[in-house]
């Protein structure tokens, strides 16, 4: 499988349709960093695997970047991640 392209993936997130005002996508650390419009917290840091369109998802525990839950890194597909980033509230805690 090809990896997609960084500018291609960073654009597919500024497409989606996140809620509480949406978010500021910012290249970072390997990644994308996703910041609150509303508040300028951090919501997510999406990191891609170089499997297609597959990213690691980290959320901001206070700290650090963490994967969200106790059992190791969570990948998925870009779209799939997406969603799970717009609908579990843990995510928007700090927006």
């Amino acid at each position: 499988m090809t990896a997609i392209r960084t500018g291609g993936l960073r654009d597919r997130i500024a497409a989606y349709p996140l809620p509480r005002g949406g978010v500021e996508v910012v290249r970072a650390n390997r990644g994308y960093t996703l910041y609150s419009r509303r508040t300028d917290g951090p919501v997510a840091r999406l990191r891609p695997t170089g499997d297609g369109d597959k990213v690691q998802v980290m959320w901001w525990r206070g700290t650090a970047w963490a994967a969200p839950g106790d059992f190791g890194p969570v990948i998925m597909p870009i779209n799939q991640a997406l969603e799970f980033i717009a609908t579990e509230s843990f995510f928007w805690i700090n927006a």
